[in-house]
């Protein structure tokens, strides 16, 4: 088949599962309440049906992305999209909380199996100088599935019932199946004939479960406990990986590797810095300001919906200059914007928050292709899905973070009651509180960025 036919087909495909993933991810929000509702459980189990999803996929992604560079990206793909999309069908078909669960568990699995794989298909097929524009473009398909998510999910579910939530993947998966089948013809196992690490694997499988099970439950005495033996699991994974022939994952490579180590370590702390924003801003628009959601959530698009627009071409960018110099221009944006939401308070005008949200659109969409794009120009041919899978687990690992830390100190400021107008001071201290550690955290990762050294491959 013609390389142009086949390059044009890999980029479509990781469009459109690009899209269809943090779709799912934040659609799924705005149904909570009527599953709850129909199902009638508590606000504990309901937790489960987003975090069930996010803990299959941060465990799942590494493994995957080994097994790709292995058995080959394009079949791990494949069984991705089959598993997403039978999974979403399940879903909707679900009788019960519990069978809801299992079948997100499901969700997410398929979730890793398509991230890991899509962005080092993207990097096999395309040449080093093309790959920041066609990285740009996927991430921009990212920021349009988590912006679109809260809008359409929301409206989904009003006229619709929540299951129109997971039915709306069905056509995706399906287009996005024929298209692998029709129009990729290679597998692109470069680590063919290596063996695969199951016992790194499992170890590092329950190290993260400790890791996030305790990020999601602090400030709780459980939590200690489970964040003390994630972070035991995660230190015999590392000593064990380093002494394994095969490694599931080279943890060398954040030695070894410059340019990956920073970028991964850049990647991470830009996401724990930002990702609570939109839910501190969302509390605030609507307690605060008495917003409804609608409004409250037109206002909050605004930020991905510039993150998309700049992403294709910050990825370009970072074709013709130095990807450290765009992403870090990034970052510092990123920090001017966190900067300006700690002079929140109640007499705060909607143009404030407006200006806000857009420097920090502009940083994170001149950010995330261009960090990609070294990620994945750092590393070996036969180590691209490890890379693949190394991006994913940092976006949902500073995720956790990032909740984790809005947790805390909501915890300790409002205390474990619902937000009314008597903890309504409250509410803002701990907003301005956590928006001023999120701007020191991405403070720090200016530094991260600036000093990961030069990342043009020509591999």
């Amino acid at each position: 088949m013609d390389h142009r036919k086949i390059k044009h087909a890999a980029l479509v495909i990781a469009v459109l599962s690009s899209f269809i993933t943090p779709f799912m991810g934040s659609s799924i929000n705005l149904a909570l309440p009527a599953i709850a509702k129909e199902f009638s459980i508590d606000a504990v189990i309901l937790t489960w049906i987003p975090t069930s999803y996010l803990l299959a996929s941060a465990v799942s992604l590494v493994p995957f992305g080994r097994l790709a560079d292995l058995y080959g990206r394009k079949r791990v793909f494949g069984f991705g999209i089959v598993a997403f999309t039978l999974s979403s069908l399940l879903c909707a078909l679900a009788s019960s909380a519990f069978q809801l669960i299992v079948f997100r568990i499901l969700q997410g699995i398929g979730s890793a199996m398509i991230f890991a794989t899509g962005l080092a298909i993207l990097t096999s097929v395309y040449a080093p100088h093309e790959r920041g524009k066609v990285l740009g473009i996927s991430v921009a398909a990212v920021y349009t599935g988590l912006s679109l998510g809260p809008v359409l999910g929301g409206l989904l579910t009003q006229h619709f019932t929540w299951r129109s939530v997971f039915l709306a993947n069905l056509p995706f998966g399906i287009a996005i199946l024929v298209l692998v089948l029709w129009r990729l013809d290679e597998e692109w196992a470069e680590a063919k004939g290596e063996a695969f690490d199951l016992r790194g694997s499992i170890i590092y499988g329950l190290g993260l479960t400790g890791l996030i099970c305790g990020l999601s439950l602090l400030p709780s005495t459980e939590s200690l406990f489970l964040l003390i033996f994630g972070a035991s699991g995660l230190f015999a994974f590392v000593t064990w990986e380093r002494r394994t022939k095969s490694p599931v994952f080279p943890v060398d490579l954040f030695t070894t590797n410059r340019v990956f180590a920073f970028s991964s370590l850049a990647a991470f702390i830009n996401y724990s810095a930002t990702f609570a924003v939109a839910f501190l801003l969302s509390l605030y628009l609507q307690h605060i300001k008495g917003l409804n959601p609608r409004d409250a959530g037109l206002i909050l698009i605004s930020q991905p919906l510039v993150m998309a627009a700049c992403s294709p071409v910050a990825g370009w960018l970072s074709d013709k200059i130095q990807p450290r110099i765009v992403a870090t221009a990034g970052m510092v944006l990123t920090t001017l914007g966190l900067v300006l939401f700690i002079f929140l308070n109640q007499d705060s005008s909607i143009p404030f928050l407006l200006t806000g949200l857009v420097i920090l659109g502009i940083g994170f969409g001149l950010f995330s292709s261009p960090n990609t794009n070294a990620i994945m120009g750092s590393v070996d041919k036969r180590f691209y899905g490890l890379a693949s899978g190394a991006v994913g687990t940092m976006r949902l690992l500073g995720m956790m973070i990032s909740m984790g830390m809005a947790t805390v100190v909501f915890a300790l400021l409002i205390g474990r009651v619902e937000i009314s107008q008597t903890n309504y001071p409250a509410l803002i201290e701990s907003i301005r509180i956590l928006f001023f550690l999120s701007s020191a955290l991405c403070f720090g990762g200016i530094f991260a960025s600036m000093v990961r050294g030069k990342t043009r491959s020509s591999q």
